[in-house]
């Protein structure tokens, strides 16, 4: 039988708004994560050469927050490497950047302006210090550098650090028992293949893509600099941040080596300031942490971004918003 509805109370309306708000509420909740308000700005993250793993994982990750914050513009920097970008985000140029650990710890060191506003986001992947040569080359160690054309990073950036350490551990004189040349990893590859330079310094993530295209039209050999660990960790501070490590044979397949490399590594930390937002710095954050398998498809290194190792950011403090991240996600 056809009944005639109840007559709309004004008690009935007001449950049916309620119960309306209700599922509204809980689909903004599931659309926006842990319900918080979409962020609006602008950022610069500095990055590195463009031919390097900093920029590219930079450009990937500027993908990743455009999902996760689209109100937020993201501006790509690129720079010289460690040393210029630790020195941006202490000037405020820019909001976050990435920087090798020894680099943080000299800048510090030195008492550079904004040192002690530096903070850190979280410890990403390791750098591995790689020395390349023509595969013909004489030299089989740092040793052997003596008297040759070599390239050694530019002065902002952190292979700088890394190659002047490793030659003087070589008891070597940077300026004087070698013809230093300040090119980045941009021209290093085809400075070598048109044998202007006879070797090269890099320090990054495995594989990095210069190198690897290098090896794929020009044949090279990675030089072992495994047993140069010792002094150079007697240097001072910065240097005890290098470990011992070992690039597989098959990093660079097509590199002439006959077996692994043993070399240097030193860890990636993700920098900011402390005056950065928290909220933005704790939703960088996730994203950060939540796209490393994305990003590792394209870089490599980015697969080993470990949310247990992630808030070790020695020598920095860890940035609030950081914490607060990782605090939401422990178990």
């Amino acid at each position: 039988m056809f009944r005639v509805p109840p007559r709309l109370t004004r008690r009935h309306a007001l449950r049916g708004l309620v119960a309306v708000l209700a599922v509204l509420g809980a689909l903004l909740w599931w659309l926006k994560p842990f319900g918080e308000p979409e962020l609006k700005g602008h950022l610069t993250f500095s990055t590195g050469v463009r031919t390097g793993v900093y920029h590219r994982y930079g450009q990937l990750l500027d993908q990743e927050l455009a999902v996760d914050m689209p109100g937020v513009e993201v501006r790509l920097e690129p720079s010289e490497g460690s040393q210029q970008n630790l020195q941006r985000v202490a000037a405020g140029e820019a909001d976050f950047t990435v920087a090798t650990a020894d680099a943080v710890s000299k800048y510090r060191a030195d008492g550079k302006p904004g040192a002690d506003r530096l903070r850190g986001v979280a410890r990403l992947y390791d750098d591995y210090v790689q020395l390349v040569v023509p595969a013909g080359s004489p030299v089989q160690s740092a040793r052997d550098l003596r008297g040759k054309r070599v390239a050694i990073g530019q002065a902002g950036s952190g292979v700088r650090l890394i190659s002047e350490r490793l030659l003087t551990a070589a008891k070597l004189d940077p300026a004087r028992d070698i013809t230093p040349v300040g090119i980045g990893i941009d021209t290093m590859p085809a400075e070598l293949e048109a044998g202007r330079i006879d070797a090269f310094f890099w320090s990054g993530g495995l594989p990095t893509s210069a190198v690897r295209e290098l090896s794929e039209r020009f044949d090279i050999r990675l030089v072992p600099l495994g047993d140069l660990l010792e002094q150079l960790q007697a240097t001072g501070p910065p240097a005890r941040y290098y470990r011992a490590a070992v690039m597989a044979q098959d990093a660079y397949a097509r590199a002439r080596n006959t077996s692994a490399v043993a070399t240097l590594a030193v860890p990636n930390l993700l920098v900011t300031r402390d005056d950065t937002g928290d909220e933005l710095t704790e939703q960088f954050t996730r994203t950060v942490i939540l796209s490393r398998d994305r990003i590792g498809h394209e870089v490599h290194a980015a697969q080993l971004v470990d949310l247990r190792t992630a808030i070790y950011t020695d020598p920095l403090a860890l940035h609030e918003g950081a914490r607060r991240y990782y605090r939401s996600v422990k178990p």
